[in-house]
C-alpha cells in the first residue's frame, strides 16, 4: 500500500512544475491528477473509434461484455375455442344408506339375506325369536269366531227387544277389545322382523344366528348405490353461477371415463368458516360401476369463448402489479404487458397485448429480458 502511494507520488511529481516551496500536494490535488490520468488513457484506447466516426451505440456496443444468446421454445398464436370452466373436488355419496338393527330384543332365529346382494324394499332379512308372540296371536285369534258370533246374536235380541241397547253395546266393545288385542300383538311380531326399509345393497354381516340382539345392535347395514348423490363445494365467487339443473362433468381416480351429472340441490347458506356454498348433484349409475365414498374431480362449464388468444401459464410473468409475456421480434426478446382473461388448469387467455399470430416466447421467461437475442430451438404445437 504504501509502496503504491510513493509510487503515485513520484509520478505526480515528474509530470507536475516543481515548486520550492513544498512537495507535499493536498489530497484534492491528487485524486484531479488521478482521474486525469484515467480519461487519458481511456482516451487512447477509443482513439481509433472515434477517428472512424464511430456512433456513441457502437461505442457502448464495444464496452458492453456480448452475452451468449438464449436458447428458448416458441409458440406461434392463433384463435382458439376456450370453456370458462369451475374446477372442485367432490366426494360420491349413496342416495340412501342406514344401519339396519331390530326394534325389539331378543335372540335371532333366523337371517335370510347375504351379504354383498341386492335386496328389496320390504324383503325379509332376519328375525327374532317371536314364539310368545305367535302363541298369543294364536290364542287371541281362536276367540275371535265366538265373539263375532255374540254380538251377532245381541243384535238379533236387539232389534226384537229382547235385550237392551247396553247389554249389545258390551258385546261389541268386547269384539273390538279383541280386535285391538289382535293388532297389537302383530305389531309387536313385526317388530320381530328385520325388513329392508328400501331397494339397496345388503353390506357386510356384523351378528350370526343364535346372538341376542338389541335395538343398538348393528346387523348389517344397506345402501342404496343407484343413483348416487356427488357432493362438493363451490366459493363465493362462483355461487351465482351455479343452480339446480346445471350440468357438470366429473371423473374418479384411475379412470379416464367422463361421467355427467346433474345439480338437484343447493345448501340455504354460505358456510362462515370457509366461505364456500354446499351442492348436490345426481348421477344415475345404473351399471353400479362407481362406489360411495370415491373422490371425483368436478368440471363445471360456465361458457364457451370463440377466438380467444390463449397462452400457456408458464409464459408469463407479474411483475410491480402487471402481466408480462416475451414474444420474438428481429431474433430478440420483447416485453409485451397484456391483460388476462379466464383460466384453465394450464393457460390463461389474454384479452389484451397480444394477436394471432404473434411467436410468444415459453421456456426460460424468467431469464429473459427485453431486448436480448434469444434463439428459439423448438416451436410447440
Amino acid at each position: 500500500m504504501f509502496k503504491y502511494k510513493y509510487t503515485i507520488n513520484h509520478f505526480i511529481l515528474l509530470i507536475l512544475p516543481r515548486k520550492k516551496e513544498s512537495y507535499n500536494m493536498t489530497k484534492r490535488t491528487k485524486i484531479i491528477v488521478i482521474a486525469a490520468i484515467v480519461l487519458l488513457i481511456a482516451g487512447m484506447a477509443f482513439y481509433p473509434l472515434i477517428k472512424n466516426n464511430v456512433s456513441p451505440d457502437e461505442i457502448q456496443q464495444a464496452i458492453t461484455p456480448r452475452r451468449a444468446s438464449l436458447n428458448v421454445n416458441a409458440q406461434i398464436l392463433k384463435y382458439e375455442t376456450i370453456n370458462d370452466v369451475i374446477r372442485t373436488k367432490g366426494l360420491l355419496m349413496p342416495d340412501e344408506e342406514v344401519d339396519l338393527a331390530f326394534e325389539t330384543s331378543g335372540k335371532i332365529t333366523h337371517i335370510y339375506f347375504k351379504e354383498g346382494t341386492s335386496v328389496r324394499r320390504g324383503e325379509l332379512l332376519a328375525r327374532v325369536n317371536d314364539e310368545p308372540l305367535q302363541a298369543e296371536l294364536k290364542r287371541l285369534t281362536a276367540q275371535l269366531p265366538l265373539a263375532k258370533d255374540r254380538v251377532a246374536r245381541q243384535r238379533i235380541l236387539l232389534d226384537k227387544d229382547a235385550v237392551s241397547q247396553e247389554s249389545y253395546e258390551s258385546v261389541t266393545t268386547e269384539l273390538d277389545k279383541l280386535l285391538a288385542d289382535i293388532e297389537f300383538v302383530k305389531s309387536r311380531i313385526a317388530q320381530t322382523e328385520l325388513r329392508a326399509p328400501f331397494d339397496g345393497i345388503m353390506g357386510l354381516r356384523h351378528v350370526s344366528e343364535g346372538a341376542f340382539a338389541s335395538p343398538s345392535t348393528v346387523i348389517s347395514r344397506l345402501t342404496k348405490v343407484s343413483p348416487l348423490k356427488l357432493e362438493f363445494s363451490v366459493n363465493e365467487k362462483q355461487v351465482s353461477h351455479i343452480r339446480p339443473g346445471t350440468e357438470l362433468l366429473f371423473t374418479v381416480e384411475e379412470s379416464d371415463e367422463i361421467y355427467s351429472a346433474t345439480i338437484y340441490a343447493i345448501e340455504s347458506s354460505i358456510d362462515a368458516a370457509t366461505l364456500s356454498l354446499k351442492a348436490r348433484a345426481l348421477y344415475a349409475n345404473a351399471e353400479r360401476k362407481l362406489k360411495p365414498g370415491q373422490s371425483a374431480k368436478i368440471e363445471i362449464t360456465l361458457d364457451e369463448i370463440k377466438n380467444a388468444i390463449v397462452i400457456p401459464s408458464i409464459s408469463s410473468l407479474a411483475e410491480m402489479g402487471i402481466d408480462i409475456v416475451y414474444v420474438y421480434r428481429n431474433g430478440k426478446a420483447q416485453q409485451v404487458v397484456v391483460q388476462k382473461g379466464i383460466r384453465t388448469a394450464s393457460s390463461v387467455q389474454i384479452t389484451q397485448g397480444l394477436s394471432s399470430g404473434d411467436t410468444l416466447l415459453v421456456t426460460g421467461v424468467m431469464q429473459l429480458r427485453d431486448g436480448m437475442e434469444v434463439k428459439i430451438t423448438n416451436f410447440n404445437p
